[in-house]
């Protein structure tokens, strides 16, 4: 589980909004080469690693990926006054984002502090109180004196700015701060190269950290067309059931272990979702039960993951959503437990090792 911690604090303290992953890709490769046969970028900015399985006659390909993006939030004014006027990156929470501290990319890839500000208490009204402002209401104070200090430090209209990253350990295998989601999921990739360094399995596997999911969920879809595998294998958050506001709605608690997801649909908008490969199911559970790992169940509408298009690469490409319950998604303090992951890689490892040709690739 140390190797998990290490990977996940390298991770989640890379501020890499959807479109500008750099810093994260550069963190994610440094740590996948030293067990991958071939670690490269491609053109849209995934992170692609190859390992050779030990079969030598025509093996299977299997793609494991996690989105390395996060959220955040864009400039789209600056006024005379020096301060920055913002919209959505992502799904932001309107709501937490008030007297947040954030990192302002630069034309020149720096990052420099900023507050949303937020209307002194003492001047704010009883009706106000109980009001949450839009995010194009909202603005942000980086201590600038008018328009030109801001132009002269690079911030540009379209510039890209994120939660201030934050990685806090508490009670137990829990941790806390910000892109939680989805680079505990990243954290599993390197994670399952360590496992497959020490035992490789019999086919070809391809582990991915994705773009641009936050943004509109191409970038894995990309490397799938890329890559074509026979079989793909989604790695992101699951919604925790185990708190107050969650208990009637969710499966799924923090340290009871791994989740397979078996149904999305997001409902608004793209009309899009995903409606698991039933013979990787399948497998999931064998694998679950033959290693003594707990494994969870998800289904929900109003999230999406990136099989939803993967899915259709290479004429179909088989998919399974698995994951990891998270609580408080979208936000700057969200949580998941070490333990979780651990056992997800362990069990995603394990189903590398048992898939052979009578795993079926089509639907039927």
């Amino acid at each position: 589980m140390e190797r998990i911690r290490l990977f996940l604090k390298d991770l989640m303290t890379q501020e890499s909004i959807s479109g500008y992953e750099g810093k994260v890709v550069k963190v994610f490769c440094n740590h996948a080469k030293k067990v991958s046969d071939d670690v490269y970028v491609d053109r849209i900015g995934n992170a692609i690693c190859k390992v050779k399985g030990t079969q030598n006659e025509d093996p299977h390909k299997v793609m494991i990926f996690a989105h390395l993006d996060s959220l955040g939030l864009v400039v789209s004014k600056v006024n005379e006054q020096g301060f920055i006027y913002v919209d959505r990156l992502g799904g932001i929470p309107e709501k937490v984002l008030p007297g947040l501290r954030v990192s302002i990319r630069t034309l020149d890839d720096k990052y420099l502090p900023g507050i949303i500000a937020v209307k002194s208490h003492h001047a704010t009204s009883t009706e106000e109180k109980y009001k949450v402002d839009k995010v194009t209401d909202l603005y942000i104070d980086v201590g600038a004196s008018c328009k030109e200090d801001v132009i002269r430090s690079g911030i540009r209209v379209g510039c890209p700015l994120v939660y201030e990253p934050r990685y806090e350990e508490l009670l137990g295998n829990r941790i806390s701060g910000t892109f939680v989601d989805n680079r505990a999921g990243c954290a599993c990739l390197l994670r399952i190269l360590d496992l497959i360094d020490m035992q490789k399995p019999g086919v070809d596997t391809y582990i991915v950290g994705s773009a641009f999911e936050e943004f509109n969920l191409r970038g894995a879809m990309m490397a799938a067309r890329e890559i074509k595998p026979d079989f793909a294998i989604c790695i992101d958050v699951t919604l925790a059931g185990d708190t107050p506001e969650t208990l009637k709605r969710f499966t799924g608690d923090l340290g009871k272990g791994p989740v397979v997801s078996l149904y999305n649909f997001h409902g608004r908008g793209t009309l899009n979702g995903f409606i698991a490969h039933e013979s990787l199911y399948k497998l999931a559970i064998q694998c679950a039960e033959k290693t003594n790992i707990p494994l969870q169940e998800f289904a929900s509408t109003g999230v999406l993951s990136d099989s939803s298009y993967v899915q259709f690469e290479n004429g179909y490409t088989a998919c399974l959503d698995m994951g990891y319950p998270a609580r408080y998604t979208h936000s700057p303090v969200e949580m998941c437990d070490l333990n979780d992951l651990e056992l997800l890689s362990k069990l995603i490892h394990n189903m590398l090792l048992n898939i052979d040709d009578n795993l079926k690739t089509s639907r039927f």
